[in-house]
């Protein structure tokens, strides 16, 4: 255990989730940079697309999240049973929201795209998009789960292989179905969303047989009688406002997307590059957080609270370094990077002023997702549920609404309005953990 106090060990453990989650980035992104060489309207469906699928994949995330959180403080406890009882009980869970999920991909696609403002040229390859990828929303949900399982075991390098053969098939996927090699047809937006769907079917299997190998997890129906409505009720006190703040926060993007849809496809299609690299920027900061979210487990599982604090303020520091260079690089190189997807100066000009004010933005949101994390690792769930919830209509809707839709600032408006919540709640929940009440309210794992 003492290796869980170690920064040297922390820092080891993010790598591979960091190549882990970079690689998951881009077998969700992937679609979006090689369609841009097939057309700028296509790129416009698959970021609506995607839109929605990013609440999907994040609601799934918290749950596998809340697995993680509950799991490690069972493992570091030693508890075989409740840790048996939490995995298959977070399976049973995960399997039957990404069903939930499928059904509106596949029946509720339409209208849900017709109330985001979606120009009527790309409505029908929008829908498609949606339909392939969010129908097999279980893949989806079943790799995430016991993904997380495995990297609560700290198997970490093993979840990392398996993203890198999963990145890999998806691109030799698209590079055939969206250009119509060896034979098949020229499939353009559908061809991306087959080949993802294969990759990720190929990488749930792959994980699994990681998972059978490399952990001790007995999914047993026997674990669903003795105390697993109060296992439940961890997960789900967890998972559920956790899954809430997230689905309020991409329901909020959604909102502002329907902002944004009006100034046209070329503006959407920039909007949806500068996202994609803002979100490499920010990729670590998401690994490091997971990784010591992990080690907090462990740690107060095993009645080690003295060193959460200093574990939660080193990687603070580490998380915002690379989160606002990784940005400053992105812009100070944007016309190259940018010239990957567009060669028309009004994207690249509109993208430059995009990814400047972007690196604002990724102070707050380097804090926000350490503390988020940090939060309710810790049992504190309220605060950035509530701040969460509220900041993302009162703060950041209300002001992309006024600067971008009333005064007519465009692009550039609306990404001011989102960096002035990241940063609000950045600040609250970084003075919230100073605090120091999650002391009092930590509760352990019963052995």
């Amino acid at each position: 255990m003492d290796k869980m106090t170690r920064n040297s060990y922390l820092f080891k453990m993010s790598v591979p989730i960091f190549i882990e989650l970079l690689l998951q980035l881009l077998v969700g992104n992937i679609d979006q940079i090689m369609v841009s060489h097939y057309s700028q309207e296509s790129v416009a469906a698959i970021v609506n697309g995607n839109q929605i699928m990013n609440i999907i994949i994040i609601t799934i995330n918290m749950l596998c999240m809340a697995t993680t959180v509950v799991l490690t403080q069972c493992l570091g406890a030693k508890d075989r049973y409740k840790s048996n009882q939490l995995s298959l009980i977070s399976m049973l869970v995960v399997g039957s929201v990404s069903l939930f999920a499928s059904a509106i991909s596949v029946f509720l696609c339409r209208p849900i795209f017709q109330m985001m403002n979606i120009d009527g040229a790309i409505l029908d390859e929008t829908c498609m998009y949606l339909m392939i990828v969010g129908g097999f929303s279980l893949v989806q949900g079943m790799y995430l789960n016991f993904a997380a399982v495995l990297r609560s075991h700290t198997r970490l390098k093993e979840v990392m292989v398996v993203s890198i053969i999963m990145n890999v098939l998806n691109i030799v996927g698209n590079i055939i179905l969206i250009n119509g090699l060896f034979g098949f047809p020229r499939l353009g937006v559908v061809g991306a969303a087959i080949s993802t769907v294969i990759s990720k079917t190929i990488g749930l299997i792959l994980i699994y047989i990681a998972f059978r190998r490399y952990t001790d997890i007995e999914l047993k129906i026997k674990y669903l009688k003795e105390g697993s409505k109060e296992m439940l009720f961890k997960l789900l006190k967890i998972g559920i406002p956790s899954g809430a703040e997230n689905f309020s926060y991409n329901l909020s993007q959604i909102c502002i997307l329907s902002i944004i849809n009006p100034y046209g496809a070329m503006v959407t299609a920039t909007k949806g590059y500068c996202s994609l690299l803002a979100n490499f920027a920010y990729v670590y900061a998401i690994a490091i957080s997971e990784a010591v979210q992990i080690v907090i487990g462990y740690l107060l599982g095993s009645g080690k609270i003295k060193e959460v604090e200093k574990k939660v303020w080193w990687t603070l520091k580490v998380s915002t370094a690379v989160c606002v260079g990784m940005m400053f690089i992105i812009w100070l190189f944007s016309n190259p990077i940018l010239g990957i997807f567009t060669n028309q100066p009004e994207m690249l000009a509109l993208g430059k002023q995009i990814l400047f004010i972007d690196i604002f933005l990724e102070i707050g949101r380097a804090v926000n997702i350490l503390m988020t994390k940090s939060l309710i690792s810790v049992g504190e769930i309220k605060v950035p549920i509530c701040v969460g919830i509220s900041f993302h209509w009162a703060v950041a809707l209300f002001l992309s609404y006024i600067l971008g839709g009333v005064f007519h600032l465009g692009l550039q408006g609306i990404w001011v309005a989102m960096m002035i919540d990241e940063c609000s709640r950045g600040i609250i929940y970084f003075f919230r953990f100073r605090t120091n009440k999650w002391k009092k309210k930590y509760q352990p794992v019963e052995a």
